[in-house]
């Protein structure tokens, strides 16, 4: 039975609510809250889980009633609302917008959630479309969006008001292109992902269905869908008005329920030190955006379209015939049926199977025509996702491209560059970095790329204590090169590039659990060679092994595994009977302690980064974050000490919480296009 105290505290009547008992991917909570709450003494102190239990028990036993929500239509209505939320010093906020670009879409109109069942919409730029022509109907009632945007500008900006959101980087963005600065935020998208990352989704949809039970209203259900499909100011506002209620009040839920969870689990400094102050910091980077020069993607566009055609002519030439180069189905009775190559395989519809890995392995058995089609793969990606796609995201006001930072993409703490994807434009090969060369300064400025060198390595050497490799960078030593030495007995002087290379591919390799087929595929060597140098490097690194053992004991007891400032990842199914998952599991829970670890470096270096450059007086902005690397623009004649400072910065990111038994290092380097930068 529950405790009268929380009836009391919460002013509601719980006795009829069901046990709010989650499972997501297997993964169930120790013991429900009702239970929490149960086993409670007469008596007992307070515990931060019997208070995270309280206060999810109090949310859910309130019905969400969309017929409850308010449509503001006055200027005396929305004062209304906004003294409420002074009083209580909290409110839940979100912003409706005509589009999923933050810095063009234009604001339609505002929710604000009070307490749970008490929240509103403000509509502010409704105008005339599908469902709201109706005959004879004047202007739609709502409140005047300047006058609307004076009233909510001093409580948006009082720190003293905490305002609740969902992804409020988003918000911060919209309401930047007004004139105002969000202060004093919580966002329930960071706070689940502080504590659940790793046990499912963080957007709210799938948040309100975990935690609540509750599915919220899709998009396509007020909007239409496909063709039909209207923009959110077409919205009708009583639809619009149940939607975005339902946004701000199922928002407040979440965070009555999950805020009090992160003493309780131990990560309220994650979200509070790694999470919560990187919002405006990635909010700033994605306003300055990088200048992208269209007409070095056109005539990168061009050249690559004039390279594909060469290799369609070749690859038609060795098959004989022509065919349609993007059809799989075509291309694998090309291999097999008619050139009658070895190794093929049937996928379920029983067609033949041309992906990366058995074009490669054809390849590598010396197959020409295998060879030009990976090409022309990979030339045609380039061209189609890059210099065809990137042109349309360039900003026509400032000739600038806003890529969007996702914070809660990763499990591991990395994030993620969406709307374009800037993070993943290959460096390896010359088309590749020539891409990178459309990525320019503004006169007057230079970009600078300061990179992390071999940070997860680093951490690795840390975390599993390997003394050989402590020494080695404390030395400042070619890590690969005296790795090659210790495994393959050569001196590190006049090495054989190719000793290096294979010392390289394991080293990183380790890091992600590669096991011995994958080597050998990488190394283009056979499997019990490959699994000979890994049983060699366990050997002369014995650490390395005892961490892995440590990583997957911590992750099948615990569920989850920790980085070196606190960050959990969680493993709910870790524990599966599946030979094959668990092993591929516990791969990823060696190495994303390392990965997080190093994650969390760059994300405590970014929060520092605009106060040094300020207090160095410095006019220089950060741009872009590529993994382990962060982008800068600055003026040519503080390129040097902005250089220094963003080294010192990032080399000293993890103190005073870890001081790392590994210094950390920072290659830096300016030039006026970011490949030459590189």
């Amino acid at each position: 039975t529950l405790t009268k105290r929380v009836a009391d505290k919460f002013g509601v009547d719980i006795e009829e609510v069901e046990p709010a008992k989650v499972t997501i991917k297997g993964w169930e909570p120790p013991t429900t809250q009702e239970e929490i709450l149960a086993s409670a003494k007469e008596g007992d102190a307070p515990t931060p889980a019997m208070g995270a239990a309280e206060a999810a028990v109090a949310v859910k036993a309130i019905p969400i009633d969309h017929n409850g929500y308010e449509t503001v239509t006055t200027l005396e209505g929305l004062e209304g609302w906004l003294a409420s939320a002074r009083d209580q010093g909290y409110m839940a906020f979100d912003c409706e917008t005509d589009s999923l670009d933050a810095m063009q879409a234009n604001l339609v109109g505002v929710s604000l959630g009070i307490a749970p069942g008490r929240a509103c919409y403000v509509p502010l730029a409704h105008g005339h479309g599908d469902g709201l022509d109706l005959e004879g109907a004047g202007e739609i009632e709502q409140v005047p969006m300047r006058e609307a945007l004076d009233l909510l500008k001093p409580v948006l900006e009082d720190p003293s008001v905490l305002k609740v959101g969902q992804n409020l980087k988003y918000d911060i963005l919209v309401l930047a292109n007004h004139g105002i600065d969000l202060a004093t935020i919580d966002d329930t998208m960071l706070i689940s992902y502080a504590l659940d990352a790793g046990r499912g989704g963080h957007g709210m949809d799938e948040l309100a269905k975990r935690h609540l039970g509750h599915s919220c209203i899709a998009f396509k259900e007020v909007a239409g869908t496909g063709k039909s499909q209207v923009t959110f100011d077409k919205v009708p506002i009583d639809k619009a008005t149940h939607y975005a209620g339902e946004d701000a009040d199922v928002t407040l839920r979440l965070w009555q329920m999950l805020k009090p969870r992160l003493a309780g689990d131990g990560v309220t400094t994650v979200y509070e030190t790694l999470e919560r102050p990187l919002v405006q910091v990635l909010v700033d980077m994605e306003r300055a955006g990088i200048k992208v020069e269209r007409q070095v993607l056109s005539r990168l566009s061009g050249q690559f379209a004039q390279e594909l055609g060469g290799l369609e002519s070749e690859i038609h030439k060795l098959a004989g015939e022509e065919f349609n180069l993007g059809s799989p189905r075509q291309l694998g009775e090309i291999l097999f049926d008619k050139m009658g190559l070895q190794g093929g395989k049937k996928t379920k519809t029983g067609a033949w199977a041309t992906d990366h890995q058995v074009l490669e392995d054809l390849a590598a058995q010396g197959h020409e025509l295998p060879e030009k089609v990976l090409e022309w793969r990979q030339l045609s990606k380039l061209k189609s996702t890059y210099t065809d796609a990137l042109p349309e995201h360039i900003n026509p006001k400032d000739g600038r491209i806003h890529t969007s930072f996702a914070m809660a993409a990763s499990s591991t703490g990395r994030l993620a560059s969406t709307d374009p994807n800037l993070q993943n434009i290959p460096v390896r090969t010359e088309e590749g970095r020539e891409i990178r060369t459309a990525f320019v300064a503004d006169k007057g400025n230079q970009l600078i790329s300061a990179d992390y060198s071999q940070i997860e390595l680093r951490v690795l050497a840390d975390m599993a204590d390997i003394p050989a490799l402590k020494q080695a960078f404390a030395d400042g030593l070619d890590i690969h090169a005296m790795t090659a030495s210790e495994m393959f007995g050569v001196p590190i002087k006049g090495m054989d590039p190719m000793v290096r290379r294979r010392a390289k591919a394991i080293n990183f390799g380790i890091i992600y659990g590669i096991s011995a087929f994958g080597l050998a595929n990488q190394l283009g060597i056979e499997r019990s060679e490959a699994a000979d140098y890994i049983k060699s490097y366990f050997e002369r690194f014995p650490g390395i092994r005892d961490y892995m053992d440590r990583a997957k004991a911590e992750a099948h007891n615990k569920g989850y595994v920790s980085t070196l400032f606190g960050r959990r990842i969680h493993y709910p199914e870790i524990n599966t009977k599946n030979p094959n998952h668990r092993a591929f599991l516990e791969r990823a829970a060696i190495n994303a302690p390392l990965q997080g670890t190093a994650a969390d470096i760059i994300r405590r270096a970014m929060i520092r980064m605009p106060g040094a450059l300020e207090k160095a007086k410095l006019k220089a902005r950060m741009l872009l974050q590529v993994h382990d690397e962060l982008i800068f623009e600055a003026p040519k004649g503080e390129v040097k000490k902005t250089m220094e400072t963003a080294i010192k910065v990032m080399e000293g990111a993890p103190e005073p919480v870890v001081k790392l038994a590994v210094p950390l290092k920072v290659d830096a380097k300016a030039a006026d296009n970011w490949e030459a930068a590189h």
